[in-house]
């Protein structure tokens, strides 16, 4: 059974995918990539996409939101193009994710810059703990 959690996830990626009026394959590629990584299926995302639930849910570990965060970040660099759409959506969720307004930019801005170097998700949380 897959998580609620997880579940938003999906469809928060989705909507970034999207979030720019240019949803591309890689997108779609990339979607298919995070669902592999987390033991989901094709079938099972086809399901969540297709079939979205209107309850959601956000991680409770701070790491975990940070991960889901910069998936997000990555799913925006897919294409090779950062849109300001792009940019307010993650803004947008570090907020819903209850990190500090104040703090906002700085970390959308350090997302976005690790997720353009490929910096892998482990060594992005060894650097947030610097």
């Amino acid at each position: 059974m897959i998580s609620t959690e997880l579940k938003s996830h999906f469809l928060r990626l989705y909507q970034m995918a999207f979030s720019d009026d240019n949803f591309d394959v890689l997108e779609m590629q990339m979607l298919y990539k995070f669902a592999e990584e987390r033991g989901v299926t094709k079938v099972e995302l086809d399901n969540i996409l297709l079939n979205p639930s209107h309850e959601t849910a956000i991680p409770e570990m701070v790491e975990d939101r940070l991960e889901y965060l910069y998936d997000l970040a990555i799913m925006i660099w897919v294409d090779g193009i950062v849109t300001q759409d792009e940019r307010n959506t993650l803004r947008k969720y570090c907020v819903k994710f209850g990190f500090l307004e104040e703090n906002i930019d700085e970390l959308t801005g350090f997302l976005l810059e690790n997720a353009e170097k490929g910096i892998a998700k482990g060594e992005l949380l060894k650097l947030m703990n610097e």
